[in-house]
């Protein structure tokens, strides 16, 4: 820069410019971004108590807090140069998909709460699909039928179906969900081919250095991932239930710990089969990377070796 400064008449400033123009852009995008990321997130923590009826003054000035603090960290991971704890931050659309995916959980189980007191077309519409999936999924051993057995005995039956619509609409949502993922990675959309991934970034809780070989820890921590989604939502009715000896039991009869408790339930198995598949998928792209390496290396010819080396 002071060479071009020096010398008029080249074009060395005006690149120079360029470059911190770009560079200011690519920032104030990144700001854009995280900002809008940030208003999503505290609506969709806010979402249940703006549909729910009957909010007390209390409930809403948590929800007001709890909205705020991750709307702030949503902005710090998203407008800092590294993040700290989102995974595949720079990896879209994972993260759109697992927010998507939740954001209609929320949305559906709230408007399938209130419709008794609040009665839309949309949400008796909502309400006749959440019964007929809730007797469709209402068998033997699934998921839905060991959650509405995990509610304790003495429940109004009212009660007790509507856990069960809720629990079947939140299973379908979410295995919709996880298929558009499983198509996003099989059409090769997902990681996009255009963009350079950097396994380090969209992973920064993951250390490379301990432990077994990257791809081994990869591949084992993907098929952890993968078993523990599957084997979630049978579990966790099961350990509800066994935990009313140790203290009171979890009854979903609050509107928004039916909203909440459901969403969980069904959406921390989707993230965990979600990250066990990135997880695979990343593994295979360093196996291929070395490959490559390698096959490229073989290519280049070696230098003569005299007897003494």
């Amino acid at each position: 820069m002071p060479h071009w400064h020096a010398q008029p008449g080249t074009s060395g400033p005006k690149i120079g410019a360029g470059l911190m123009k770009l560079g200011g852009s690519k920032l104030m995008s990144q700001v854009t971004g995280a900002l809008l990321r940030a208003f999503f997130v505290a609506l969709l923590v806010s979402l249940p108590a703006l549909l729910l009826p009957d909010i007390s003054r209390d409930v809403a000035q948590v929800v007001t807090l709890l909205a705020l603090i991750a709307a702030m960290v949503t902005f710090a991971e998203y407008s800092a140069t590294y993040p700290g704890l989102i995974q595949f931050r720079d990896a879209p659309p994972y993260n759109r998909i697992r927010f998507i995916v939740l954001f209609f959980l929320v949305l559906f189980l709230s408007l399938l709460a209130r419709t008794d007191e609040i009665p839309t077309m949309f949400g008796l519409l909502i309400q006749a699909v959440a019964m007929n999936l809730g007797e469709a999924l209402n068998f033997s051993y699934s998921p839905v039928r060991l959650l509405m057995l995990s509610l304790p005995a003495g429940l109004d039956p009212a009660h007790v179906n509507m856990v069960l619509a809720a629990g079947a609409l939140a299973y379908t949502i979410g295995v919709i969900g996880l298929l558009g993922f499983f198509v996003a990675i099989f059409t090769g959309y997902w990681p996009q081919r255009h963009a350079q991934f950097n396994v380090w970034v969209n992973l920064p809780t993951f250390d490379p250095t301990a432990g077994l070989d990257v791809v081994q820890r990869l591949e084992r921590d993907a098929v952890v991932n993968i078993a523990l989604g599957i084997v979630m939502p049978f579990m966790l009715p099961v350990l509800l239930r066994a935990s009313t000896f140790l203290m009171q039991p979890i009854t979903l009869e609050s509107p928004q710990s039916l909203v909440w408790g459901v969403s969980a339930w069904a959406f921390i198995p989707v993230s965990l089969i979600m990250r066990g598949i990135a997880m695979n998928r990343v593994a295979v792209m360093i196996r291929e990377k070395r490959r490559e390496i390698a096959a490229a290396e073989d290519l280049i010819p070696r230098p003569p070796q005299s007897v003494y080396s």
